[in-house]
């Protein structure tokens, strides 16, 4: 009976595999715990060294919110760019993991390089220590892994970022609820190109080079493209003729056609108009134009000088893109709520 019952398992597991399903990419995603005041957050840089008053000022911010930073040892370890070797960056977010006594994990800066640490932190660790992994830009290697994993992570300002402004700053204080559990909403402006719609969707995305660069890895998040995803995207320093290859990329793996929507963030700076395009947006809307899903534009998230909203990667939403504007909104339904 035992063999029996084994073997049928096997058959089910070949089947899965078979129609290119994978036990982990049918995870429910968990939520981190909450923050309370009080608690220990780590400071690490899995990319390039920051500037050491750039972690001083992050560090203040965050006890000015009632939170206990504490600094990795390889924080601002310069080699060759890099905050340390890829073995000290990696030791460094292993440690912020397992450590049971710190609750989140704030990156001080993106740059290059965090690819290079997910290659030695097996991906159960992320599962097994479901932590907030805050960052954006090359961090969004990071936010993949942890999706990937089943774990909910924060698309957001690092250390510069939420030092920059005040207590009183309103992007700071969206930071500072999501850290408390509440997935931010929001509404935007209209735009020209935006293509009308609802959907839901599990959200993620980030760095568009960055994230393309995961391509079917055990870190991609996009693996999870069955469950219907809703992209964001943003980018910098990446030209048109190099966003049309990557957007190349994911409409060969077959990714595009099984997104239930796409958020298109902020691009900087670029060179345009090239290839007979005015400037990227309208590159995109070449791409997406073509797909019967809601689409909006400029939506305030990247790179961006003032603007970088928090986006709770992995949360399920709903977007909804009309004349009046865009609405991103928690999907409390489907999130057992």
């Amino acid at each position: 009976m035992r063999k029996n019952i084994a073997f049928k398992q096997c058959i089910i597991l070949w089947l899965l595999m078979a129609m290119g399903l994978s036990t982990k990419a049918q995870q429910e995603i968990v939520m981190p715990a909450t923050l309370k005041a009080g608690d220990t957050i780590a400071i690490v840089s899995p990319s390039s060294t920051p500037d050491s008053m750039t972690i001083v000022k992050g560090c203040e911010t965050l006890k000015e919110w009632g939170y206990v930073p504490v600094v990795g040892p390889h924080a601002t370890s310069n080699y060759h760019g890099f905050a340390g070797t890829a073995d000290e960056r990696a030791a460094d977010m292993l440690w912020a993991l397992r450590d049971s006594t710190v609750k989140a994990i704030m990156c001080s800066r993106g740059g290059d390089g965090a690819v290079q640490v997910l290659k030695r932190i097996p991906i159960e660790e992320f599962s097994k220590h479901p932590k907030w992994v805050m960052g954006f830009s090359d961090i969004t290697a990071l936010h993949s892994a942890e999706v990937a994993a089943g774990v909910m992570s924060i698309h957001c300002s690092m250390c510069d970022g939420i030092s920059m402004k005040g207590e009183r700053d309103a992007v700071n204080a969206i930071l500072r609820r999501a850290l408390q559990g509440e997935i931010p909403e929001y509404q935007v402006p209209a735009h020209p190109q935006n293509q009308k719609g609802e959907a839901s969707g599990i959200l993620v995305g980030g760095n568009l080079s960055v994230l393309c660069g995961l391509a079917s890895s055990e870190y991609d998040f996009l693996n999870r493209a069955d469950e219907g995803l809703i992209l964001f995207i943003e980018d910098t320093g990446e030209g048109m003729s190099k966003v049309d290859r990557m957007f190349h990329q994911l409409e060969i793996r077959g990714v595009l056609e099984k997104l239930k929507g796409v958020i298109v963030g902020h691009f900087s700076k670029y060179k345009s108009p090239e290839n007979g395009f005015a400037d990227m947006y309208e590159m995109l809307h070449e791409y997406l134009q073509h797909y019967a899903i809601p689409v909006c534009y400029d939506f305030p998230v990247g790179h961006h000088s003032g603007l970088n909203y928090p986006m709770v990667e992995g949360s399920r939403v709903i977007l909804r893109v009309d004349d009046t504007g865009t609405s991103l909104k928690r999907n409390y339904k489907n999130q057992g709520e």
